[in-house]
């Protein structure tokens, strides 16, 4: 089966520093795929060369087969692919209401139907049509980051980008949030690259994914390898302790 979204050998340097070095993943339509590693492991940086927001040095990424300007994302890309940031208070603008966050990416795109899309995202996110004329500042961190979702939902695209999508929220509403993102890949069908430090919320939402080290992947694994202790590289296996809430069974070799 063709990967709906892949990378190969893909390097992405600054000045002097090589935040990514020859990083491959494949992930096929349907799937839910973790990136994982400690800060500067290089896994968020992968996330945003996929989206066109770091530049490429070397290798490609292909969508569907097709491979992406290194430098350039047309409209159509961002119609099928939408990313979710981690911080939900810098990413929505303050000065414009839920309603006006939500009918930019249809204008964009020019998209119709907006009164309609409007209620079925907000409904979507368990917020309902009483959030549509409320500011950022006037919602909770949860809210806000529900809002974020329902923005990158409103186009109905096919694959979404999330970047370690509940670690500025509270505790109690990380669940929520990440529940709510199983149902709607479940419901629509869609295609996920999550990025987390947090293995629990990886085993807990993809079924692949890959361990990143210093720009690099040092290992792909199954999330039932990784409950299961079935892990060959040692980097991994300190992961796994370091991870907060991370709970196993099984005692490491």
């Amino acid at each position: 089966m063709r990967a709906a979204i892949s990378a190969e050998n893909l390097t992405v340097s600054y000045d002097d520093f090589l935040a990514l070095d020859n990083v491959s993943i494949d992930v096929a339509s349907g799937e839910s795929f973790g990136l994982v590693g400690e800060s500067g492991s290089g896994k968020s940086t992968l996330l945003r060369a996929i989206a066109g927001l770091a530049p490429i040095a070397g290798g490609k990424i292909m969508l569907d087969g097709k491979t992406l300007d290194a430098r350039h994302r047309d409209k159509a890309f961002y119609r099928r692919v939408q990313m979710v940031f981690q911080d939900p208070y810098g990413s929505l603008h303050p000065r414009q209401t839920v309603d006006r966050l939500l009918q930019e990416p249809l204008a964009i795109h020019g998209v119709g139907d907006a009164e309609r899309r409007i209620l079925r995202a907000l409904d979507e996110v368990g917020l309902g049509s009483s959030f549509r004329f409320r500011y950022s500042h006037q919602l909770s961190g949860g809210q806000r980051q529900r809002i974020a979702i329902a923005r990158a939902l409103i186009i109905e695209p096919e694959i979404m980008l999330l970047d370690e999508p509940t670690s500025a929220l509270d505790a109690s509403v990380q669940a929520e949030v990440l529940n709510l993102l199983e149902q709607v890949r479940r419901d629509r069908k869609l295609t996920y690259i999550m990025v987390s430090h947090d293995l629990g919320v990886v085993t807990h939402m993809c079924e692949r994914l890959a361990v990143m080290k210093s720009g690099k992947v040092v290992e792909r694994l199954s999330s039932g390898d990784l409950v299961a202790g079935r892990i060959s590289d040692a980097y991994t296996k300190n992961l796994m302790v370091a991870s907060k809430g991370f709970v196993r069974k099984v005692a490491l070799a």
